[in-house]
């Protein structure tokens, strides 16, 4: 259990090491989600390999997995939005990166309170499939958002900036400062 828990510390401080930076909005958070997903998997599997799990794990694990749904969606709409010749970029807040850590907090707390104290902690062994089920859902939802931005905005607009959800751009972001962000 304890190299899981190391695992998806590292993790999720890779991940709010990467939201916190201003970068290109592409298809790679998408392919570290997968990749992400692919271990969380095995750990899984291994995990419910070892612990003949019943039906109360699966609750937990499945709930969970919701539960990681749910933080993604609300996570993405704290990501900064904006194009920069006709690209676009993105960047998370100190809330992004607090929502992280919640979203942690609830994984393991759900666990323990749907699985209990005295069975297998399926929480410590889910850890890095919730972080690629709640990465995977917030990035899904951050492409489609830039895509739109760049429909709406286009190449010519050459540098808008968005903030949050159903935000509209602004053609010069540098009279404005950082917007809380």
């Amino acid at each position: 259990m304890v190299t899981e828990i190391i695992i998806g510390v590292i993790v999720l401080a890779l991940l709010i090491y990467r939201q916190l930076r201003s970068r290109p909005v592409n298809a790679s958070g998408l392919r570290l989600a997968a990749i992400i997903g692919v271990i969380g998997l095995v750990e899984a599997y291994q995990f419910v390999e070892t612990h003949h799990a019943g039906a109360v794990i699966y609750a937990a694990l499945l709930g969970s997995l919701a539960l990681a749904a749910v933080f993604g969606v609300l996570r993405a709409a704290t990501v900064r939005l904006w194009l920069r010749d006709g690209q676009p970029w993105s960047q998370g807040s100190w809330v992004t990166a607090s929502l992280w850590v919640v979203a942690v907090a609830a994984h393991l707390g759900y666990d323990a309170l749907v699985a209990g104290h005295g069975r297998a902690n399926v929480g410590d062994a889910t850890i890095v499939l919730y972080l690629a089920v709640s990465l995977g859902v917030q990035r899904l939802i951050v492409h489609q958002r830039a895509q739109r931005l760049q429909r709406t905005q286009g190449p010519q607009s050459g540098y808008g900036y968005g903030y949050g959800y159903g935000s509209r751009s602004v053609q010069n972001p540098d009279r404005l400062g950082n917007l809380g962000g």
